[in-house]
Parts: structure tokens; C-alpha cells; sequence
């Protein structure tokens, strides 16, 4: 009886761990897609601000740039602000991970570029996306988001 009653148990573990793990997986994915969201509007959020703080003449840009930065990494370096103090304006602490690729290798786009662009033109930096070609839980691509 007892062996019995052992095979039963095994069976009804077997079966709540087989509808448990799709849960979690879906809940890890979600989560990614969250993180994903927060470092896109994180990023382009310091991109509209050196944008604003250009056309407000408080940051000096280059010609032909529209007033967005040249790259990713002058917003974690920041931008002198006047011409005799030292006095930096920085727009991110440092440029986020990408979660569905692990890496901080982002697609940018130039506002030459047009929108739906995969390859930057090298200007200045308009707007950022995931290089990761997955679908997402609501049948979007991550780089269209």
C-alpha cells in the first residue's frame, strides 16, 4: 500500500511542477519586458533632455547634429556647461544593460536615419532599441518597441 500511495504522491508533484514551470518562465520573460521598457524610456528621456538643454544654449553642439548627442556615452560622460568652469552636465549615470540580449550594445538611429532603420548613421543619436529580434508576449518585436 505504502508503494502505492509513494507512486500516486510522485504523480500529483509531477504534475503541479509540469503546469508551474510555463508560469514561471512567462513571469522571467514579463519581467525582462518590464526592465526593457524602463531602460528605453531611461535612455530616451536623457536624450530629450540634452536635446532640451541644446536648444536652451546651455550645452555648445556641433553643426549638422540638430542638437542631439553624438553618442550614447556623452550622456554618461556629460557636457561642459559654460566655457570657463568645470561644471559637467551629465543625463545617465551609466547606459543600461539591455536584458534580452545581456549586453549594452543598443541600435541607435540618427534623426537622418528613417524610422524603421537598423543601420545608424552616425551623426547624432535620436533614438535607441534592443538588437534582440524575439517576439514579445503581445506578438510585437522588441526592436519595434
Amino acid at each position: 500500500m505504502t508503494l502505492l500511495e509513494l507512486m500516486i504522491a510522485c504523480t500529483i508533484l509531477l504534475v503541479l511542477s509540469s503546469a508551474a514551470l510555463p508560469t514561471a518562465r512567462v513571469t522571467v520573460r514579463r519581467q525582462k519586458e518590464v526592465e526593457l521598457r524602463r531602460a528605453l524610456r531611461e535612455m530616451r528621456t536623457a536624450i530629450d533632455r540634452y536635446k532640451d538643454a541644446a536648444d536652451r544654449n546651455l550645452i555648445r553642439v556641433e553643426l549638422g547634429s540638430e542638437g542631439y548627442p553624438p553618442d550614447l556615452e556623452t550622456l554618461v560622460k556629460g557636457i561642459q556647461i559654460g566655457a570657463g568652469t568645470e561644471r559637467r552636465l551629465r543625463f545617465l549615470r551609466r547606459i543600461p544593460i539591455d536584458p534580452m540580449t545581456g549586453h549594452d550594445d543598443w541600435g541607435l538611429r540618427a534623426v537622418q536615419d528613417d524610422p524603421d532603420s537598423t543601420s545608424w548613421g552616425g551623426k547624432n543619436v535620436f533614438d535607441v532599441y534592443t538588437r534582440s529580434t524575439a517576439t514579445a508576449l503581445d506578438g510585437t518585436h522588441y526592436s519595434d518597441w
